[in-house]
């Protein structure tokens, strides 16, 4: 679950630049928690592709990795599309080398009863938040393999939600593709982390996101605001700062599957 919420925290626990050498991808980063993983992965060294539908929203991003001297390209990039993916694939090795990191965060969250038939919204999240994943998985893990072979870390990190564990009425379809998400890091990492390269998950609660600027339905609406006045949500950098890490820790360790919640929110 995601919502929209004023944070002054710093969430920032890593320092130097552990990251440096590294060229890592990131899905859905032209806003929320792809653009503050982007820049974090950039402020602790990586040269970072940045895939998202907005253009122009992704060259403000690339610019302010460039104005903190990193090394940022950026990709408009439908994730849906198969074709753009791999194209975009081969700009990464082209132009920043073979991708080694690869945060695969895109994604909708469209809430509505099942009664509704609301089949467009349920069509948009398999497409992005299932299909968009798979696409960028193709596109990415010969890179990721290759990386490991070399003795280098190598990582795929996903974004599930805690939607994917709790049941929440009115998320059927959404918490169903986060599901998806989740289950499938735990099954790719029995055959890629043979490979070496190291498969993980992050399942936000409620975080500081315009995800729900697209929520219609009442409910799930009341249930956000309800939320956001009695706790403090989490904030885009709290994730980020998290993925970070993921990717910071020694090769041989793999932190799989990391829930993060506001320290309030118990549903």
């Amino acid at each position: 679950m995601d919502t929209t919420h004023d944070t002054q925290h710093s969430a920032r626990t890593i320092s130097g630049t552990p990251l440096a050498g590294r060229v890592a991808v990131v899905t859905g980063a032209s806003s929320g928690i792809g653009e503050a993983t982007a820049l974090r992965l950039a402020g602790l060294g990586a040269k970072v592709a940045l895939m998202a539908r907005r253009g122009d929203r992704l060259d403000e991003v690339e610019d302010r990795v460039r104005a903190d001297g990193g090394t940022a390209l950026a990709l408009p990039t439908d994730v849906t599309d198969r074709a753009a993916v791999l194209a975009a694939a081969d700009r990464v090795t082209e132009e920043l080398g073979r991708a080694d990191l690869v945060f695969a965060n895109a994604g909708v969250q469209l809430i509505s009863p099942i009664t509704d038939l609301a089949t467009a919204d349920w069509d948009a999240q398999i497409d992005l938040n299932v299909k968009g994943v798979m696409n960028t998985i193709q596109a990415f893990v010969p890179s990721l393999e290759a990386a490991a072979a070399e003795g280098r870390s190598a990582d795929l990190i996903m974004t599930s939600s805690i939607a994917a564990v709790r049941i929440l009425e009115g998320f059927q379809v959404y918490s169903a593709t986060k599901a998806y998400v989740a289950q499938l890091t735990r099954l790719l990492r029995t055959e890629l982390g043979r490979k070496g390269i190291r498969v993980g998950v992050v399942e936000p609660g409620m975080v500081d996101t315009e995800l729900p600027d697209h929520v219609t339905d009442p409910a799930a609406s009341k249930l956000m605001a309800d939320l956001i006045e009695r706790i403090d949500v989490l904030s885009s950098e709290d994730v980020a700062e998290t993925v970070a890490f993921m990717s910071a820790v020694p090769k041989h360790v793999n932190l799989t599957e990391i829930t993060i919640l506001p320290t309030e929110q118990v549903i």
